[in-house]
């Protein structure tokens, strides 16, 4: 069954355009609804999350509109991290949970992210099921059996209780300032809280979301601000969370900053020597960098790849055994604490390697040596296919002649935005540019307009 609604994470998109209009909100409320109706018997429930986006008060009640339309009773969290969603939707016995973001994207996009009853985002074997639901139609529950909605004012503190509870309970960071960048997004409250409360000298920036505002010029995506922040106050660590706190990238104590592979290879090291990393490896995708793979070799470990999204990685941690993975962009997924990535869990994972080791956070994000990588993205227009086109095909086969032997090159299509993205890896520099280059030039000229 193919799906085109849904992309590698959820329906996502510039708001009030196809498909992130409120009446395809409606839609997919209502045919989730009837999914988890159809599945599980006894009480119908449902938690939302969201970020802060303007378009999430829309989407927020339109969902609302649709669940209880097929007698789904609508917990509302207000703005939480995306995780919380994760592990609010069991804690609470709800049939699914739903969180409201488009992750890193601009403040214009939004995405509609689903969950299951365990608190793992949906297989796609089920996105396509409710997709089928969404286009025939769903009837809607009979007038006695609406479903009502509640505000649960206290989820953002059971969820920063339980990323607490992650740490020993004797384990403290007094002495450590941490630069902690929310932008502007959904932890703005729960990340410095839970970093004063933990004792550490806490500088916040990227606190004061308007609705249109979140990850511009800031966040994971943006680490600059963050970094000039971390020299200005002679912080010790930065942290820069997306707008749904689901991605953390570091930044050291000379402003360098450090992706999640860095952090990867540093808490597989840890936790392969204490014996705690569940079947010796670590699961990434296809993105993440060719220098952590040889760590982990190095360390005695595997590195298994997936397919780009965190949906995958934690599908194969599932799978496998695994309890630790992630991505390059900061995913970090530790399934004995959390059930998706969880962007200020990791950090204070990290934290707490500071602590233990009394090491500095530039020597720990200094965990291998990467290999040069170079990505680079190109932007497409609805209906274009420009991988299909003869000039691109012949670049891209002549780029992996080129790097046979000495590199690896990657081709994709974003599932969360109209883009695709060109990745090479070559210890020479000169090559590595020259086969990019060549495969994005042959991809703009199969996108300008004949």
């Amino acid at each position: 069954m193919t799906r085109k609604l849904f992309g590698t994470d959820g329906v996502r998109g510039t708001a009030n355009t196809y498909p992130m209009t409120a009446e395809m909100a409606l839609g997919l409320g209502a045919a989730v609804g009837r999914y988890f109706r159809n599945e599980h018997n006894g009480v119908h429930r449902v938690v939302i999350g969201k970020d802060t986006r303007l378009s999430g008060y829309m989407f927020e009640n339109a969902l609302t509109a649709g669940l209880t339309s097929t007698g789904m009773n609508v917990l509302l969290l207000g703005p939480v991290p995306t995780p919380a969603v994760g592990l609010l939707t069991p804690s609470m016995r709800a049939d699914l949970g739903i969180m409201i973001s488009a992750s890193h994207n601009p403040a214009a996009d939004n995405g509609i992210k689903f969950f299951g009853p365990d608190g793992f985002k949906l297989s796609d074997e089920v996105e396509a099921e409710i997709e089928a639901m969404v286009a025939a139609g769903v009837h809607p529950a009979q007038p006695q059996n609406i479903g009502r909605a509640k505000r649960i004012d206290d989820g953002r503190s059971r969820y920063q209780e339980r990323v607490k509870s992650t740490l020993p309970s004797g384990l403290r960071l007094d002495g450590i300032k941490v630069v902690i960048d929310c932008a502007n997004g959904a932890a703005y409250r729960a990340a410095p809280e839970v970093l004063w409360e933990l004792g550490a000298d806490v500088v916040a920036i990227g606190t004061e979301p308007n609705g249109l505002n979140i990850n511009q010029e800031c966040g994971s995506t943006k680490p600059q601000r963050a970094a000039d922040a971390v020299l200005r106050h002679s912080a010790d660590v930065g942290i820069c969370l997306d707008g749904d706190a689901d991605r953390i990238i570091l930044i050291d104590e000379k402003g360098q900053v450090a992706d999640g592979d860095q952090l990867m290879g540093l808490m597989a090291s840890r936790w392969g020597a204490e014996g705690r990393l569940a079947g010796g490896a670590l699961v990434a995708t296809v993105m993440s960098n060719l220098g952590l793979e040889r760590h982990m070799e190095s360390q005695g470990l595997r590195l298994e790849r997936t397919k780009v999204g965190d949906r995958y990685v934690v599908e194969r941690m599932r799978q496998g055994g695994f309890n630790l993975g992630g991505e390059q962009s900061g995913h970090i997924v530790m399934t004995d604490y959390a059930t998706t990535g969880d962007g200020l869990m990791a950090g204070l994972q990290f934290l707490a390697e500071m602590v233990r080791s009394n090491r500095t956070a530039s020597e720990l994000t200094d965990c291998f040596t990467p290999v040069p990588q170079l990505l680079k993205n190109v932007r497409f227009e609805a209906g274009q296919t420009p991988l299909e086109a003869a000039g691109v095909k012949a670049a891209i086969e002549q780029a992996e002649g080129q790097l046979q032997g000495k590199g690896r090159l990657l081709i994709r299509k974003s599932g969360t935005e109209p883009l695709i993205r060109v990745m090479a890896e070559c210890e020479d520099d000169g090559l590595l540019t020259q086969v990019v280059d060549g495969i994005v030039a042959e991809i703009q000229a199969a996108t300008v307009p004949a």
